[in-house]
């Protein structure tokens, strides 16, 4: 058979091998730091190995969750600071993993690009193993998908697959009671949900990402970009001491959705909304949109990222523990007999 000279490659196709390898190259380091016990296995392989017995654990209870960073993205694309939307990716899986108590373990992410680009898609990456480094997760492996005809050149999108365990026995909620009482551990922000309407306020405002910020030093998109805050070292501490009973990450759906996820059949939440100040951002939102508190409240974390439900008698003990792991907390309320959450006082 005669070989063909000069024929059709996957590079004219708009795929590039190549530098998908390079890729690879380029984060084994960034992998690497992110290494812990029960880690079998490097980038490169066909999946990741872990060895649940190497890390500690008797008679484990698995534990996944997946999530992306949602329109988040859109601002970090047009901006050109994708650096921190890799450490959203992470903490939108492991905040949900400690919601049920267990300890992140390892995760693995998917990258789908129209052209990859080199520079931009190792800072992201090496966003994503900052957010393992700071949640004591190991990055095992990923996808690296070069999609032309499905995304245009210069956007992407990403996902993320993380895996912990516990102790069978251990699951959360357990035992949340009428009298438990509700902290609260301050957002770092918008976090990564409902930048769909962030967007169209922004677009309502008439301002740019590149215009200064209404409530805080820098540039509306730079801000607007804050990394969501990783809770997971300051929450599995304080599990230790015992006394939670239950853990509600506040995402889509702000703390009128979120919080009853946790409360059993005939137990309701009450808060007040005096408890804690309304971040910049947020006011902001609610102001230049004309948002009704009760919106705020249902599609925002409103400035409360993390909600940790605890005994009564142990409550003064965790909120210590949790201020000393450098979190701000705020005693919000607590769990009434009814059903949802209702509210007291006035945010706005």
């Amino acid at each position: 058979m005669t070989e063909r000279q000069n024929g059709i490659t996957y590079a004219d196709a708009g795929v590039d091998i190549d530098a998908g390898n390079a890729l690879v190259e380029r984060i084994k380091p960034a992998a690497k730091r992110t290494n812990r016990a029960g880690v079998m296995s490097g980038l490169g392989g066909f999946g990741g190995l872990f060895d649940l017995k190497a890390a500690g654990f008797s008679d484990p209870v698995l534990v996944a969750a997946t999530d992306g960073v949602g329109t988040k993205l859109r601002i970090a694309i047009d901006t050109g600071h994708v650096d921190g939307v890799g450490v959203d990716l992470v903490a939108m899986c492991v905040n949900d993993l400690i919601c049920q108590g267990a300890e992140p373990l390892f995760f693995l992410d998917y990258f789908a690009t129209g052209k990859l680009e080199l520079e931009q898609a190792t800072r992201i990456i090496e966003g994503i193993a900052r957010g393992c480094e700071g949640s004591g997760c190991a990055l095992i492996g990923g996808e690296t998908a070069e999609m032309p005809g499905m995304y245009p050149k210069d956007d992407f999108d990403l996902a993320g697959f993380a895996v912990g365990a516990m102790e069978r026995g251990t699951e959360l909620p357990a035992h949340v009671a009428e009298g438990d009482v509700l902290l609260g551990l301050a957002s770092d922000g918008v976090h990564s949900n409902g930048y769909s309407l962030v967007r169209r306020i922004v677009e309502m405002s008439g301002l740019g990402w590149t215009d200064a910020c209404p409530w805080a030093e820098g540039s509306l998109g730079e801000v607007l970009l804050t990394p969501t805050r990783l809770y997971v070292r300051p929450v599995l501490a304080a599990l230790q001491a015992g006394g939670i009973h239950g853990l509600a990450h506040i995402t889509g759906g702000g703390l009128t959705e979120n919080l009853p996820r946790v409360l059993p059949e005939g137990l309701g939440a009450e808060i007040d909304l005096g408890a804690w100040q309304l971040p910049g951002v947020f006011r902001w939102l609610a102001e230049t949109g004309n948002m009704a508190e009760a919106e705020l409240l249902k599609t925002f974390n409103s400035g409360i990222g993390m909600i940790v439900v605890v005994a009564a008698d142990e409550a003064e003990a965790i909120e210590g523990a949790l201020r000393e792991a450098g979190e701000t907390v705020h005693r919000l309320g607590q769990v009434v007999p009814g059903k949802g959450v209702t509210y007291r006082g006035r945010l706005l």
